[in-house]
């Protein structure tokens, strides 16, 4: 359980932070840099779901789907900022675990059997809903990257299911961005060269 009393401590003043194993890193450490960005595609959802407030029916559906995964990012979160440790227990640690993913991936099929085919990329933007879905989106992609570049210089230590579930997540805020767009008909599409 998470108990916060004072919200400021100073012990960061010197440029580091606490990992959840208590070791200090620099606060641009590729594992805060990880977990931080997983912080701000929560409170991307955050507006996506203040969006969903005021988006009709499309709205009132994606909404606590949107709430369970701004919780989950919270787990994901906590998985990057706890290496794994050689000899690790099961349980001992929160990680991110395979069904988690398998979860959004059965929203992205549930969801992706209503739109149609794209012949075109998708420009950001449509309702307000969906541009919000878009933003989550992108800086999800970016705490993918940050993740694998942490796995990538610490093997062994990053649990390669928080990476598959940003990967996966990214895609499913793509299909319902397109899903608060009216089903994908009233997605923006990308016009090669129309500004030539």
């Amino acid at each position: 359980m998470v108990k916060l009393n004072r919200i400021y401590t100073r012990t960061g003043d010197d440029g580091t932070t606490g990992l959840a194993t208590g070791a200090r890193v620099r606060k641009d450490d590729p594992a805060v840099e990880a977990y931080g960005t997983v912080d701000e595609t929560s409170a991307a959802l955050g507006l996506a779901v203040l969006a969903a407030s005021g988006a009709g029916g499309v709205g009132a559906e994606l909404r606590p789907l949107l709430q369970r995964i701004q919780n989950d990012l919270f787990d994901v979160g906590a998985d990057l900022a706890t290496p794994i440790a050689a000899g690790e227990l099961p349980g001992k640690a929160l990680r991110i675990i395979p069904s988690q993913t398998e979860g959004l991936e059965r929203e992205i099929d549930r969801f992706n059997e209503r739109l149609s085919p794209l012949t075109s990329f998708v420009l950001p933007g449509g309702s307000p809903l969906a541009a919000a879905l878009h933003l989550a989106r992108t800086v999800c992609r970016r705490a993918e990257r940050l993740a694998v570049t942490l796995a990538a210089g610490r093997p062994g230590q990053v649990n390669p299911e928080a990476i598959r579930y940003l990967n996966r997540l990214s895609d499913l805020l793509f299909v319902l961005a397109r899903v608060a767009n009216d089903n994908g008909r009233s997605d923006v599409l990308w016009i090669p060269g129309a500004n030539r």
